[in-house]
C-alpha cells in the first residue's frame, strides 16, 4: 500500500488519505483522477479495512465503470466483485429491480430507448389531436426529460408552468405519456433516476437498507450530474456522509442534458464541514497546451478556479491556420495529417474535434478522395440498426409481456398480414380490459384470426424456450422461429444484416462467457445501457472525427480543433446568456486540453453550412490565446477590413457594412417601430432565429448585426427586416 501512496504527488495522497466526511477533490483536465479515485478504494479496503460491499462508486459511462472496476481488481484482487461500480443508471436498475413493486411497477420492466420513445410520443400526440408542426416530437421528449430531470411529475410540471399555453398542453402529452409506459410496464432512462428517487423518498426502509449498504460513496464526474442525480447522492450520503465528489467544473457542458453546474459550485453548502482538494498537475499536455486552456478559462465567472501545470516541458507551439473556406479548411488538415503519418504518427493518434457534427462533411469529401481513412463517432451506432432493434424488440416482448410498445414494431416484422382491423380489435380490447396487447390476444385469440393466434403461440413458446436455454441461443431460436432469417434473405443489404443478427448472437455468448452467472433479466439491461462510447476502438487505424461534447474523457497526442469560428465556436445561440457563452468556454478548455503533444486549430474567412455561404470571423476564443503560444499561417485573401462576403443568395434589404457611413434612407413610411438591443434573439422571416451582436443608428433607422443560427452573420435595416422578438 505504501508503494501505491509513493507514485501520487502530494494532493492526490492526501485525496485518498482522507476516508471520513465529505471530500471535495477538484481535479483539472489530465490531473489523474481515475488514479486516485481507484486508489482510494484499495487504500479503504486494503488498508482502512472496510468491507468492499460498503463502498458505492458511480460513473457515468460503462467504459468508465469497466476501467475504475479493473484498476481496484488489479490493486485488491477478487474483492473488488463485492462492491459497486456501476454508472448512475446502471445502479439505479439494480436498486429499482429489488423494490419498483411499491411504486406500482412489476419487475420485469423493460427500458425503452429514444426511437421508441419517439414513436410513443408520436402516438400520444395523434391520440390528443396535436399537430406534430405544432409539437415537434423531438422537442416534446426533451421538454419530458427536463421535467424528470428536475423531479416534476405531470402533475407537479402543470403547476409549476401551466400559465403558459404550450407548457400546459405538453403537461398534457407528459401525463398521457407516463400513462402509456405504466400500462407497458416500461421505463424510459428518466424513470431510471427518477423514480428511484421516488422510491427512496417513499420508503423510509429501503432508503435505510441503502444508506447502510453504502456508507462511502464516491461519484465521478460530479461537474455533470442533474438535479435527480444529485438528489439521489445527498439521499444516499445523508446519514454517514462519507462522500467524496470527484468532477472539474470547467469541464461542465452538458446542460443541453440537464447537467446542473451549481451541483458542484455549491457542494461545500450542502456539506459545510467537507474538505476540498485541487489536482492541478496535469500528466497529459505540454505546458503550450495547458497555458492555451488556462488563458480561455480563466474568463469565466462561475467557476471555482484552478490553473494546471505540467512537468514535460513547453512543447510545441499551437499551430493556427485560418482558412479561406471549408474545403480549404479540409484540405490543410488532410494534408497535415498525412505528413504526420509519413513523420512516424498512426492515424490513430490524431483526432478532428468540431461544435457541430455538420462540420464534418467537407472533412469527410476530402478524407474520401485524399484516401485517408477515417472513422466518424456518433455515426449509426450498431444497437440503432433496424434489424438490430427488430430482434431486441422480439426479446423485450418475450422477457416482459406487457410491452406494447415492443408489440406494435414486431408484429407484423415479417409480415403476417394482420391488417389494420385487426390491430384496432385488438387495441380496443386491450383498453376494455385495462391490459395489454399481448395478453388481450391471449384472451380472445379465437376470434382474431389465425395470423393472430400463431403469433401469439409464437411469443408463448419462445417465453419457454427462455427458462431454460442460453441468451445467445434464445436470440438464435428467436432469429429462425420468427421468420426473421427467411425474411432477411429478400432484402437487398440481405448478407450484411444477416452479418449484424449474427453478431448480436456472438454479443450474447460472448456476454455468458464474460458473466456466467448472467440472466436473461441483466443481459437486456445491460444492452440498454450500452453508450455509443463504450464502442470506441482505440486501436482502429484511422483518425477519428467527433463533436467536442464526445470527446471528453478521450485525449490524443495530435488534436485538430476545427471551426473556430465566431457564430460557430462559440455558437450563435450561446450570445445570449452569459451562462451559454461560458458553458461554451467550456466546451473549448475541454477541446484543447484533448491534445497531448501537438494541438492545431484551424477557422475559414468564410464557409457553407446549412446550404448557406456566409463570411465568419475567428473565434473570440482564438483571441484569448496569448500570440506567443501560436504560430499562425493565414491562408486568407487580403481584404479590406469592411468587406463582407456574399452569400449564396441574393437578399435585396441586406444593406453591404461598408455603405453603411454613406447610406441615408428615404423617408418611407415605418412598417415596425420595434427596436431591439445588443444581445437579444430575435426572428426573422427568412433567416429565423438570432442574436443581436449590434445595434447602431442609422439615420431615422437601426443597423442590426445579427448572427443567425443558419446562415451566419447578416447586417439589416431595422424598418425592412421585420424583425419579432424571439
Amino acid at each position: 500500500m505504501n508503494e501505491l501512496l509513493s507514485k501520487l504527488n502530494n494532493e492526490q495522497r492526501e485525496a485518498v488519505e482522507h476516508i471520513n466526511g465529505p471530500l471535495l477533490v477538484l481535479a483539472g483536465a489530465g490531473s489523474g483522477k481515475t488514479r486516485v479515485l481507484t486508489t482510494r478504494i484499495a487504500y479503504m479496503i486494503g488498508k482502512k479495512g472496510i468491507a468492499p460491499w460498503n463502498i458505492l462508486a458511480i460513473t457515468f459511462t460503462n467504459k468508465a465503470a469497466k476501467e475504475m472496476k479493473d484498476r481496484v481488481e488489479t490493486l485488491v484482487g477478487a474483492d473488488a466483485n463485492d462492491m459497486w461500480v456501476r454508472t448512475f443508471h446502471s445502479a439505479c436498475v439494480r436498486i429499482l429491480r429489488r423494490d419498483i413493486e411499491r411504486l406500482g411497477y412489476d419487475k420485469n420492466f423493460n427500458i425503452i430507448d429514444s426511437d421508441d420513445q419517439k414513436s410513443l410520443v408520436k402516438e400520444c400526440l395523434k391520440e390528443l389531436g396535436f399537430e406534430e408542426k405544432q409539437f415537434p416530437p423531438k422537442s416534446v421528449m426533451s421538454e419530458i426529460s427536463f421535467a424528470k430531470d428536475n423531479l416534476l411529475t405531470p402533475i407537479e410540471y402543470a403547476q409549476e408552468y401551466g400559465v403558459d399555453f404550450r407548457k400546459k398542453e405538453l403537461a398534457r402529452l407528459y401525463a398521457l405519456y407516463q400513462k402509456k409506459l405504466k400500462t407497458a410496464n416500461d421505463l424510459d432512462f428518466d424513470d431510471l433516476i427518477m423514480l428511484t428517487v421516488k422510491l427512496l423518498h417513499e420508503n423510509e426502509d429501503v432508503l435505510e437498507f441503502y444508506r447502510n449498504k453504502f456508507r462511502y460513496i464516491l461519484v465521478d464526474e460530479y461537474q455533470d450530474t442533474n438535479k435527480a442525480q444529485n438528489e439521489l447522492i445527498i439521499l444516499l450520503a445523508g446519514q454517514h456522509r462519507n462522500l467524496c465528489v470527484v468532477g472539474d467544473d470547467d469541464q461542465s457542458i452538458y446542460k443541453f442534458r440537464g447537467a446542473d453546474i451549481t451541483n458542484i459550485l455549491d457542494f461545500e453548502k450542502a456539506f459545510p464541514e467537507c474538505r476540498t482538494i485541487r489536482l492541478e498537475q496535469n500528466y497529459r499536455s505540454t505546458q503550450n497546451i495547458l497555458d492555451a486552456a488556462n488563458n480561455v478559462i480563466k474568463n469565466n465567472y462561475g467557476r471555482k478556479g484552478k490553473k494546471l501545470w505540467t512537468d514535460k516541458g513547453k512543447g510545441k507551439n499551437i499551430s493556427v491556420y485560418k482558412a479561406q473556406n471549408e474545403h480549404d479548411e479540409a484540405s490543410f488538415i488532410a494534408n497535415t495529417m498525412s505528413a504526420l503519418s509519413r513523420d512516424g504518427y498512426s492515424y490513430s493518434d490524431m483526432a478532428v474535434l468540431y461544435r457541430a457534427n455538420a462540420s464534418s462533411r467537407a472533412l469527410e469529401e476530402v478524407f474520401m478522395r485524399k484516401a485517408i481513412p477515417y472513422r466518424v463517432l456518433s455515426g449509426l451506432r450498431f444497437y440503432d440498426r433496424k434489424e438490430i432493434r427488430d430482434m431486441i424488440a422480439y426479446l423485450r416482448l418475450i422477457k416482459n409481456p406487457d410491452d406494447d410498445i415492443s408489440l406494435k414494431r414486431i408484429i407484423n416484422t415479417p409480415s403476417r398480414k394482420i391488417g389494420k382491423v385487426t390491430l384496432d380489435k385488438i387495441a380496443a380490447a386491450a383498453e376494455r380490459e385495462g391490459t395489454s396487447l399481448l395478453r388481450a390476444i391471449g384472451s380472445y385469440k379465437d376470434g382474431l384470426g389465425q395470423n393472430v393466434a400463431d403469433f401469439y403461440d409464437l411469443i408463448i413458446t419462445l417465453q419457454e424456450f427462455a427458462k431454460d436455454n442460453k441468451i445467445s441461443e434464445l436470440v438464435n431460436e428467436v432469429y429462425e422461429k420468427t421468420g426473421y432469417r427467411a425474411f432477411l434473405e429478400t432484402d437487398e443489404k440481405a448478407q450484411e444484416r444477416d452479418e449484424n443478427v449474427n453478431e448480436l448472437i456472438n454479443g450474447a455468448a460472448n456476454y455468458e462467457e464474460a458473466n456466467e452467472d448472467a440472466s436473461f433479466e441483466e443481459y437486456m439491461d445491460n444492452l440498454a445501457l450500452i453508450s455509443d462510447i463504450d464502442n470506441y476502438d482505440e486501436d482502429l487505424q484511422a483518425a477519428i472525427f467527433m463533436t467536442m461534447h464526445s470527446a471528453k474523457g478521450l485525449e490524443f497526442p495530435i488534436v485538430f480543433i476545427c471551426g473556430f469560428d465566431e457564430g460557430i465556436f462559440p455558437s450563435m445561440m450561446s450570445m445570449a446568456s452569459s451562462e451559454d457563452l461560458e458553458e461554451e468556454r467550456r466546451i473549448c478548455y475541454v477541446a484543447i486540453t484533448r491534445a497531448r503533444e501537438i494541438l492545431y486549430i484551424t477557422c475559414a474567412k468564410s464557409r457553407m453550412l446549412y446550404g448557406k455561404t456566409s463570411g465568419y470571423k475567428s473565434s473570440r476564443f482564438l483571441d484569448e490565446i496569448p500570440q506567443e503560444l501560436m504560430d499562425i499561417t493565414d491562408n486568407t485573401p487580403r481584404v479590406e477590413e469592411s468587406w463582407v462576403p456574399k452569400t449564396s443568395t441574393f437578399n435585396p434589404y441586406e444593406i453591404p457594412k461598408s455603405s453603411l457611413t454613406s447610406y441615408s434612407a428615404p423617408a418611407p413610411k415605418p412598417v415596425s417601430n420595434k427596436t431591439f438591443r445588443a444581445g437579444e434573439c430575435v426572428v426573422h422571416k427568412k433567416f429565423g432565429r438570432g442574436i443581436i451582436i449590434s445595434a447602431t443608428p442609422v439615420g431615422n433607422d437601426v443597423h442590426y448585426e445579427i448572427a443567425f443560427e443558419s446562415v451566419g452573420t447578416k447586417n439589416l435595416l431595422g424598418l425592412y427586416a421585420k424583425l419579432e422578438k424571439a
